[in-house]
């Protein structure tokens, strides 16, 4: 994965996640992500990505980790179910939409 920073990272996601519709037809929500000193916050609806850095004013989901595990994750180092059990990865709101998050991030 050509990203290597979180701010990386998100800086191409909305570009991805517009490429490919698909991966988020039907979703209608706000995640917030904050890694480590840093805030993102994604939107989805109709079909479509906002990504911004900061933090959203009503997240239906907000995830906290650490920057080192974040990479992993998005790079596939790091599985998202045993990171969430093990305390490296917390959810906050919604968990339903905390799972979809591997469809779209990976």
């Amino acid at each position: 994965m050509a990203e290597t920073t979180v701010k990386g990272f998100f800086e191409g996601l909305r570009e991805k996640l517009n490429a490919k519709p698909e991966k988020v037809a039907g979703m209608n929500c706000v995640y917030q992500f904050r890694v480590t000193d840093a805030a993102w916050n994604v939107k989805l609806a109709d079909g479509k990505a906002a990504v911004a850095e900061g933090e959203a004013p009503s997240p239906n989901c907000t995830i906290t980790m650490a920057e080192a595990d974040f990479l992993d994750l998005v790079s596939g180092k790091l599985n998202g179910q045993m990171a969430f059990l093990t305390g490296k990865l917390k959810v906050a709101g919604d968990m339903g939409l905390a799972l979809k998050l591997g469809s779209f991030i990976g």
